[in-house]
Order: C-alpha cells, then structure tokens, then sequence
C-alpha cells in the first residue's frame, strides 16, 4: 500500500510539477496560464499529447523541440522532478496526516517560486496570494503547537528580511519578504530562524562556487528566494531534530 502510495504521488507530482513550470514562467509575464495552451518557445508550434508527458517527452526528444530541433529549456524537466520527488518526500514525513496537506501546499508553492526566481528573479504577488489563505487555513486546523508561534514565525519571518531590505537598499527584494513571512506561519518561530541561517549558507557556497567558475559575476545579483524555500524545507522536514542537536551541542560547549 506505501509503494502505491509513493507511485501515486510521485506521478502526481509530475503532472502538477508540469502545470507549475507553466504559472512559474507565464505569471511573471502577466501571461494568462491558460491561453495560449502549450507550445514552443522558438517555433510558437502549439504542442501535442505526446510532447507533454511529464520527463518522458524531455528525455524522448533529447531536450528539443520535436519540430524546429530548437533547444528546450531543462528547467521544465527540472521542475516536474523537483515536485515529484518532494511529494514523495514530504508523506515520507508527515504520513497520512492533516500535515500532509500543509506539506504538499508548501511544496506547491516552493516550486512555483524557484522557477519563476530562477528565471525572472521576481517572486509574483499574484501566487503569494493564492497560496496565502490556503496555507494559513490549514496551519490553523492542523497545528502542531500554539497558533502563536506560528503567528510569531510570521511576523519574525517578514521582519528580518524587511530589516536586511531596508539596510541593503535593493539588495533583498520585497517578493522575498513576503515569501519569508509566509514560510514563518507555516514552520514557526524558532524553525524559521535557523531556515534562514540554512538558506544563507547554502547560497554563500553557491554563489562563490559561480564566481569561481565564472558563472557569474562577483557584483551580480542572483535569486534568493530558491534558496529561502530549500532552507524552509530542510527546517520543515527535519527542524526538530536540528534544534534538539543544536541545543545539545550548546550544552557540551
């Protein structure tokens, strides 16, 4: 029954992860998800049943358009994975719970972002929004401690990266204050803390890893908000049992 389970999701993860490299790119654009339906990015040839199965269509054609031979991006791969594989992840923790919901909803929305951040670097209001009330329904229905430490997580959350916006003057933009602050009612106070401290360390290696391959810049702004929803994942998943290490470790100091 778990086996099924895990294929289910994982397919479902596929499909939604599809329709997501979908809002992730068009609602940036103030494009409509909707019109026009699926279709090439250099040839404008409107796609067919088998050029949208999930993974298989990407790998089948070798990464190109079937009929200009154009390279296609892999972030659309990349993103169905991505959901696939943390769908899975997410029940492996959560189990058949009301937290499942709020996983897969914080899934839903992490990789939504990472697209459209990785791509445009913008973080649309349009989707903090939509997810904004569903999250905070099913946090309130379903929590694991006082619903003030998840409003706690909210306002810590926004709070310090307003402050790091404000004192950076551009250098944090307001998509990822916003994005924080929901990230905090969904993990909480002391969890969003250390989401924070992941996700800066994370992307300190990363960005230095470019400049040294000369990927980017030294001076170049990259996304952020890719590597907020890693470190709130990772504090998701596993917070519990970092802050019981950390606190052991602050007591054998």
């Amino acid at each position: 029954m778990t086996t099924f389970i895990y294929m289910y999701l994982f397919i479902l993860g596929l499909v939604l992860g599809s329709f997501f490299n979908v809002v992730g790119l068009r609602v940036p654009n103030k494009q409509s998800i909707i019109k026009p339906p699926s279709h090439c990015p250099h040839c404008q040839h409107r796609l067919g049943v088998w050029d949208l199965i999930p993974v298989f269509s990407y790998l089948f054609t070798k990464g190109n358009c079937r009929h200009c031979g154009e390279k296609v991006s892999p972030i659309y791969m990349f993103g169905e994975l991505l959901t696939g594989f943390l769908f899975v992840w997410v029940y492996s923790i959560t189990g058949f719970t009301g937290e499942l919901i709020i996983g897969l909803l914080l899934v839903c929305l992490s990789v939504i972002i990472t697209i459209s951040d990785l791509k445009y670097m913008i973080i649309p209001n349009k989707v903090l929004l939509f997810f904004l009330p569903f999250l905070f329904i099913a946090r309130i229905l379903f929590p694991s401690q006082s619903i003030w430490y998840y409003v706690l997580g909210f306002f810590v959350g926004g709070g310090i990266l307003l402050l790091l916006a404000i004192i950076s003057r551009g250098g944090m933009g307001m998509g990822d204050v916003k994005l924080f602050a929901l990230y905090g009612f969904i993990i909480g106070f002391d969890r969003i803390l250390l989401a924070l401290f992941v996700a800066s360390v994370i992307g300190m290696i990363v960005g230095f890893t470019l400049i040294i391959l000369k990927k980017v810049q030294r001076k170049q702004p990259i996304p952020f908000g890719p590597y907020l929803a890693l470190g709130t994942l990772i504090m998701y998943g596993y917070g519990d049992e970092i802050i019981q290490w950390y606190r052991y470790f602050l007591l054998h100091l």
